[in-house]
Parts: structure tokens; C-alpha cells; sequence
């Protein structure tokens, strides 16, 4: 297949970023509701990790339910993947607003990466959530408006820096199990208003282990489904369920060593982003050398662009602030064909994976927004 120019993702119509305002509009907030969602006095948010809806239509049959519900698709954003796509659903502002710009960032100044996901630093230094992410969350403002927020997820993840810097101002509902998740969401959406958001991760754990498409990424998807539906069944009156996803997932079987190939070692700093997204961060008066390089070893592989480029091009958004331009890299390159770029010294267990995401290919951009109603 040929791809002659990426997704750019449709910001400001129909993306993540325009999701959670539209469904505070919905509540009765004063937001834009760019994409037309019905008044509700209750909504719930089911956010599946990784339920493409490439991926979704290609098994319609092992998730029935969803595959009834009525809906339309959203692009991610850019990079497709947790991190960026969490803060653009916990902010309601493009990446190029809220700066979470890639999974592994350039902390400008310090010669140093940063793993927003895991909220990873080199032994000594640390990341003040409310420094690296100072944009307002859709939480802080429903709670505002006396809407009662509330977040359904693992312990393991409440109180560490992404959540922290995404779900500020939110309710924490630790719950584990797929029947405490659904009993807990059923505890929020007693409040009226009532603005729940629920997250389940496996789905996209399984993908990146074993393929999406797989026998364990399709017991998954039934695991996703059957949720869903007990969601639909919890709703009470004069409710809404939204089914979403953060990002799409595309198998790959050609990996490229960035660290070990010669023509993409030269002039290069440090290897950020992901397999599918690469910000690449260059040794100084090296970008325009490391450009050239990587556009000639991965032509006809990847889009290749300088920071200039990608942003003027929309990858981010409208714009970018002049704060975060330096968390990006110098050169920026993002795989269209069967390629990852693994960095093994920097990401080891991403090396491994079946499953990638993080470019502008329609797998991994589109998403799925479903609605069940009780209105």
C-alpha cells in the first residue's frame, strides 16, 4: 500500500481532544460541543485501551455488542498512543496545548528523557505533575459546575504522576476486577450530574504481547464487549454510555535497530518517543545532517519530517506552545509500513512487542465513539 501523506488527526471536528468537552456541553457546562452530543443528566466514559476501530470491525463477531451500538470514529491525535491521548481526554486541548507530546520526552535542559507513562527519571530527578501538565482537567472543571467527576481504574495506577497530571481534580475509584469496576461505576452514576470515566488496559497489554488479532487479544475483546454491556445494563435513567479508545494497534514483523544502524547513530543525542513515533533529539548543529540521513535510510518506510515541519503541518494540533517545542525532537520519524524502530537501550521490553501504535496510519489513528442511551 502506498501512503502518500500521514492522517493528520481532525482536530477541532472530530478528535480525542474534542470528546470530553462535547460530553461536559452534554452535562450543561459552558463547552464547545463540537461534536453535537445529546443533553444527559449522567454520562459514562468507557475508555478501552487500544480498541481500534479498524480493529473492532475486523472482529465484529467476537464483540457483538458493540458492534450493534450505534457510533461514528474519532482520530486519536498525535502520537497515537496512552499518554497523549489520556491528557488530550483529561484536558480537552491538542497535544501541542497540554504537552504531553510522546510516550518518552526530552526534559529540555538536562540532556535527559522522560517517561511520561511511567512518570521515569534518572535516579534524583523528579516531575511535578502540575509543572509538566499546567492545563486545567475537564475534572476540575465539571466539579466546578457541580457535576459529580469520577474515575474508575486499578489501584496500582491512582496517585502516580500521569494520573496526577490527567485526571486532576477527579474522584479515584479503585477498583480491580471487571465486576468492581462495573459495581463502582454503578456507585458514581447514583450522583446527578454525573460525569464517570471507567478504563480498562489489558486489551492493549495482550496487543503489544501477542498481536492484535490474536487468540488472547480476542478472548480480550469478548471480555471488553460483555463490560460493556453490563455498563449499558448499570445505566440509570436519563443516562448515556460512550464507548472509546485511546488508540488504534498494528502488528509488525520488521524491526529496525536505531542504535545499531550507522547512518541513524551519527549526530543523534537521544531517542525518544516510541517505535511508531520517534522523536529524535540531535547533537548541536546536527538536525539538518540527521534529517537527511533518516529520510534517505527509511524512504518509502516512515514519514520523516524536522520539528518545523511537524508542527506546521498540524501533526500536534493548530499550534503548539512555545514552551513545548524543545520536548520535541529534533527530527521526527513515524513508520507507515511494517516497520518499528526500536531503541533496545531505552525501551527494552517495547523491542519485543508484536503490537505498535503511535503513527498516522488509519489502524492506528481511528478510534471508535459508541453510544448506548437511557435517555
Amino acid at each position: 500500500m502506498v501512503h502518500n501523506a500521514p492522517l493528520i488527526p481532525a482536530y477541532g471536528g472530530a478528535s480525542l481532544a474534542d470528546l470530553p468537552r462535547s460530553l461536559l456541553a452534554a452535562l450543561g457546562l459552558d463547552e464547545p460541543n463540537t461534536l453535537g452530543i445529546e443533553p444527559a443528566r449522567r454520562i459514562c466514559l468507557f475508555l478501552v485501551d487500544g480498541l481500534g476501530a479498524e480493529l473492532l470491525r475486523a472482529h465484529a463477531g467476537i464483540a457483538p455488542f458493540l458492534s450493534a451500538a450505534a457510533g461514528r470514529t474519532l482520530t486519536a491525535g498525535f502520537p497515537a498512543t496512552t499518554v497523549t491521548s489520556l491528557c488530550s481526554l483529561g484536558t480537552g486541548v491538542p497535544p501541542g496545548e497540554h504537552g504531553m507530546l510522546g510516550l518518552m520526552l526530552a526534559v529540555p535542559g538536562t540532556g535527559h528523557l522522560f517517561n511520561c507513562l511511567r512518570w521515569k527519571l534518572p535516579d534524583g530527578m523528579v516531575m511535578d505533575p502540575d509543572r509538566w501538565q499546567p492545563a486545567a482537567t475537564v475534572f476540575q472543571r465539571a466539579r466546578a459546575a457541580g457535576v459529580a467527576a469520577s474515575y474508575v481504574a486499578p489501584g496500582e495506577f491512582e496517585g502516580t504522576g500521569l494520573t496526577e497530571a490527567v485526571y486532576r481534580g477527579v474522584r479515584y475509584l479503585a477498583a480491580e476486577s471487571v465486576d468492581d469496576r462495573v459495581a463502582a461505576v454503578r456507585q458514581a452514576m447514583a450522583d446527578s450530574p454525573a460525569y464517570v470515566t471507567v478504563y480498562y488496559g489489558d486489551l492493549d497489554s495482550t496487543g503489544h504481547r501477542t498481536g492484535w488479532g490474536s487468540e488472547e487479544w480476542l478472548r480480550q475483546l469478548a471480555i471488553v464487549d460483555r463490560m460493556a454491556e453490563r455498563l449499558a445494563e448499570a445505566l440509570p435513567a436519563g443516562a448515556a454510555l460512550y464507548v472509546t479508545a485511546d488508540h488504534g494497534m498494528v502488528n509488525v514483523t520488521t524491526k529496525l535497530d536505531a542504535e545499531s544502524e550507522p547512518a541513524l547513530k551519527r549526530g543523534v543525542a537521544m531517542l525518544g518517543g516510541e517505535a511508531r513515533a520517534r522523536h529524535v533529539y540531535t547533537e548541536v548543529g546536527a538536525a539538518g545532517e540527521v534529517l537527511d540521513a533518516w529520510r534517505e535510510t527509511l524512504a518509502g518506510r516512515a514519514w520523516v519530517a524536522s520539528r518545523q515541519e511537524a508542527v506546521e503541518s498540524g501533526w500536534f494540533g493548530p499550534g503548539v506552545r512555545a514552551e513545548w517545542l524543545p520536548r520535541i525532537g529534533d527530527v521526527l520519524a513515524v513508520p507507515y509500513a511494517d516497520l518499528a524502530i526500536i531503541a533496545p537501550s531505552v525501551h527494552k521490553i517495547e523491542a519485543a512487542f508484536i503490537g505498535y501504535h503511535g503513527s498516522m496510519t488509519a489502524a492506528e489513528q481511528y478510534v471508535p465513539l459508541l453510544e448506548v442511551s437511557t435517555r
